[in-house]
């Protein structure tokens, strides 16, 4: 009995999704839930597991190719499946390749987010070797690089072997170019950069922060957050709850547009933007306003990790009415954030520099942060966001208002 396997019901916001790679290819077996091929859309990768046991006899849609939701994939030849010999005969040289294959297979069948199982099979890996650091054991792509670093010192011998001779270099006054398509994510944020551009206007206010108490509380009491909650106390959490508070004194930042209505959310679904090797993707603390400095931390380090896994969902990425970007991270002193319609306004967080200020009649070296705050001017005046960061700035600056909710 032969069964489909189909592209799973697409999000809304999804029209379609490229074929991104297959791990099987026609003629192997399969077993239910084995994951088959990765499918790329706007946002996410997401992975097709089939639905039995069985062959696959066909697939229908090949890498690169364009699908959208029910579009059929492959088809399956349903039945037992029968356990791979654990040896095969080394006498013959088909049974040889078979038994490479057999192994081959073995990898990219391994619970893997798309990003490791890439870097698994190019590398010839066995994930049962490699110590896994992620949530329940699980490997990450740190853990395979470091695994990959740490053979490369062991047997230099071997690497060599296998490394391609260095190319010649290019020859002086040589221009070399390259074309490279853009990927489906890409081409969607460039796509929702410029909708932002031309649909919204954005305009964008600054402000400064002295983080000493934040850093002093921060110091006084990590150790017991950390023991107590399994979680560091980054400095994230600050800025999320501030962010709540003020989204409470000053609704109008945290509405959207929706035609000629404005939409005012009685809830704070804040968007935390993650960068990725694929781009920038904005998972969302729901709720953000009725959680806890530990369930921010955590919820936080939760995205960070499926981020960088490859693990991020739809859901985890969709909705959200205001963003946090973090350039700080990267060294950025200060910028101009950009939109995520329909959300209203997207607060910039920067590097964090000693520098002298006045305080009490004194110049005193303090650690300030640039923030900023881009908004859209058809709904939000430029007093909403000044008062809007100030309120930022007051909570950041005497922390105790956060914990009292003033």
């Amino acid at each position: 009995m032969s069964q489909e396997v189909k592209v799973p019901v697409l999000p809304e916001s999804v029209s379609d999704a490229t074929v991104a790679a297959w791990h099987k290819k026609a003629g192997d077996s399969v077993r239910r839930d084995e994951n088959l091929v990765d499918l790329e859309t706007d946002k996410v990768v997401l992975e097709v597991p089939a639905p039995c046991d069985g062959k696959l006899l066909e697939i229908k849609a090949e890498s690169g190719e364009t699908v959208t939701s029910d579009d059929i994939l492959a088809i399956i030849e349903a039945g037992e499946v029968a356990d791979e010999p654990a040896e095969q005969d080394a006498e013959s040289d088909d049974k040889a390749e078979s038994t490479a294959d057999s192994d081959s297979s073995k990898a990219a069948d391994a619970d893997l987010s798309p990003a490791v199982r890439r870097l698994v099979e190019e590398n010839s890996l066995d994930p049962a070797n490699i110590k896994g650091t992620g949530r329940d054991g699980r490997l990450t792509k740190e853990d395979v690089l470091s695994h990959l670093k740490s053979a490369s010192k062991s047997e230099p011998e071997q690497k060599s072997a296998s490394k391609p001779a260095p190319a010649a270099p290019a020859p002086a006054g040589a221009r070399p170019q390259e074309r490279v398509t853009m990927s489906r994510m890409r081409g969607r944020i460039a796509e929702r950069m410029m909708e932002a551009q031309s649909t919204t206007a954005m305009l964008t206010s600054f402000n400064e922060v002295d983080l000493k108490a934040v850093m002093n509380m921060r110091k006084q009491h990590k150790e017991a957050f950390e023991n107590k909650h399994g979680v560091r106390l980054g400095l994230m959490s600050f800025f999320v709850k501030a962010a709540c508070e003020a989204l409470k004194k000053h609704p109008i930042v945290n509405a959207s547009v929706d035609g000629n209505d404005v939409i005012y959310h009685g809830y704070a679904d804040v968007g935390i933007a993650v960068s990725t090797e694929k781009g920038l993707v904005v998972p969302i603390l729901r709720n953000a306003e009725q959680m806890s400095f530990a369930e921010i931390e955590s919820g936080i380090r939760d995205y960070a990790m499926k981020a960088r896994e490859g693990g991020l969902t739809m859901d985890d990425l969709s909705g959200g009415t205001f963003t946090i970007t973090n350039g700080g991270v990267f060294g950025s002193l200060l910028s101009t954030p950009i939109l995520n319609p329909p959300q209203s306004a997207i607060m910039g967080l920067h590097t964090i520099k000693d520098r002298a200020v006045v305080v009490d009649g004194e110049v005193v070296a303090r650690p300030m942060m640039y923030i900023a705050l881009t908004y859209d001017h058809r709904i939000i005046d430029g007093k909403d966001a000044v008062l809007f960061l100030v309120a930022i700035k007051e909570a950041l600056e005497d922390p105790s208002r956060l914990l009292l909710s003033l």
